[in-house]
């Protein structure tokens, strides 16, 4: 089982609380009218599938009910760190040090 922490309630709760609503830090044109279509097809359906870290975008749906970003491992499927929407996203390099040094604690 997963176990995500939301920033906003600040608890970590099992997966089923949440939703997940795609890749992170996607952004929209300003103007969506003047885009082509292949512009388009990008926006919509073209994503990163990265090995490793992943910057996703989730919902506390059976909570706050409220959007935020998380950098999740999609070779672990362990969740590096979750942060609300709108904050910058944070350094990989930083949060793969602090993920190796705490499994060497353990």
């Amino acid at each position: 089982m997963l176990l995500i922490r939301c920033p906003y309630c600040n608890e970590t709760l099992p997966e089923a609380e949440f939703t997940y609503a795609g890749q992170a830090h996607v952004v929209r044109a300003a103007d969506p009218s003047s885009q082509t279509d292949e512009q388009w097809e990008e926006f919509l359906f073209i994503r990163e599938n990265v090995k490793g870290p992943h910057y996703e975008r989730w919902r506390h749906l059976h909570g706050c009910g409220r959007f935020f970003n998380a950098v999740r491992d999609t070779v672990s499927d362990r969740f590096l760190t979750t942060y609300r929407a709108g904050e910058p996203r944070p350094e990989l390099s930083s949060l793969t040090r602090a993920a190796a040094s705490s499994e060497v604690s353990k």
